[in-house]
């Protein structure tokens, strides 16, 4: 069976966003970015909410000024399937997605149950819902030294996780990556 994963880039207080919706101060460097990199070659498919997913499209398009970290985490997206849940999202803009309505957990578990490869959660609000339903089995935060007072919080209010620590690495430029495993 396969794993559903929780991966998500942090302020050190928390936060995917700051208040003003802006996440500049979590591009990560080429260091950071070849360690995602080899985190998700393993991972077969993408979970994504409709904001989620609109960031996340731009790796879809091709772009001679990317970096070769750059260019090879835009590989390594195109080539895992994505399911967007959206309710307003008529039709997916990039290859290997499709577009769902709603959240459905039990489609979810079957999904892990079928998948050769991990599979990602992303996004703080889908991923609570998933961790509601306890289908979420790993997470990876990668925190950040920076302190943003506030916005979109990494994890969704309403439950509590139990959470064992597997791995940490320390990263030269101060980012943290912590990858947890959720008690049962």
């Amino acid at each position: 069976m396969a794993k559903l994963i929780y991966s998500a880039i942090t302020s050190l207080d928390g936060y995917v966003a700051d208040e003003g919706g802006s996440f500049d101060w979590a591009v990560p460097d080429p260091e950071v970015h070849a360690f995602v990199n080899d985190q998700e070659r393993r991972l077969g498919s993408y979970l994504y909410g409709s904001r989620m997913y609109e960031v996340m499209r731009y790796w879809d398009t091709a772009d001679a000024d990317r970096s070769p970290v750059e260019q090879d985490y835009a590989e390594v997206w195109q080539a895992a399937d994505k399911i967007v849940y959206s309710t307003t999202l008529q039709a997916p803009s990039t290859a290997r997605t499709r577009v769902e309505r709603t959240f459905d957990s039990e489609a979810v578990r079957r999904l892990k149950l079928a998948a050769q490869r991990d599979i990602s959660v992303g996004g703080p609000h889908l991923a609570g819902q998933a961790i509601k339903a306890g289908l979420v089995d790993d997470i990876h935060l990668f925190v950040n030294p920076v302190v943003v007072g506030g916005g979109n919080p990494a994890f969704a209010s309403g439950f509590r996780l139990d959470l064992e620590l597997l791995d940490e690495h320390r990263f030269g430029n101060g980012v943290i990556h912590l990858y947890y495993r959720i008690r049962s």
